[in-house]
Formats: C-alpha cells, structure tokens, sequence
C-alpha cells in the first residue's frame, strides 16, 4: 500500500480576540489532521484592523475567523483577506459554537470540516 502523501504546508492566519485559545484549539486540529496536512498557524489577529496588514504579511492560504463574530464580521474579515491575497480560503466558525459547545466543539468541527477546505487548495 502507498503511503498517504501530506497536503502543504498550508499558512494559517486566525481572526481570534482570544489569541491564546486560537492557538491551543488550531494546535489540537493541526495535531488531528497531521497526519494528511501539514498546516502552520502562523499568526492571529485580535481585531479586524490586523487583518490586512497580517494577511499582507504571512501570505497565507488560509484565515479562520472565530465564532465571536457575527456573520456580518465574518464577512468583512473575508472580504479584506481575500482583497490582500487573491484565492486565500476562508472559513468563519458558526458564531456562538465556542458559547454554545465549548472548545472541543470547535475542535471537533473543524476537524470534520477542515479537510475539504485544504482539498480544494492547489499547493
């Protein structure tokens, strides 16, 4: 049997007023799906004003906004990523998941929802 070949590395950029819990939670994703990707989360942004100057920096190929935003700032958030880096993928956590579940929830979804995203990448 071949051995399954890692997607990456992806650059990961999250949009998290809580910068400490970004890390730990994409640390536990990027642990559960290390074994097909390999993703770096490079830097978080605790405004929406980072958001240009962090994505113009890092180049990534991703940016994950948390589920404290509203959909409305999920939306600029997006808007501005891919505005500073054409084809960036982005993904906006249901709002009020992490309130709601608490943070194994957010791990558990992006866990099952990650792979499709970083499948449709062209590396």
């Amino acid at each position: 049997m071949m051995a399954m070949t890692r997607k990456g590395p992806f650059k990961l950029v999250t949009v998290n007023t809580a910068p400490e819990r970004a890390k730990k939670l994409v640390g536990h994703m990027i642990e559960g799906l290390k074994d097909r990707y390999d993703i770096e989360h490079v830097d978080n942004c605790s405004t929406i004003e980072e958001v240009a100057p962090k994505v113009k920096q890092h180049q990534p190929n991703l940016l994950f906004s948390a589920s404290m935003w509203t959909s409305e700032q999920a939306k600029e958030i997006r808007e501005i990523a891919e505005r500073e880096r054409p084809g960036i993928a982005t993904h906006a956590i249901p709002q009020g998941l992490q309130v709601e579940r608490g943070p194994e929830a957010i791990v558990e979804y992006l866990l099952e929802n990650v792979p499709a995203l970083l499948d449709s990448i062209e590396c």
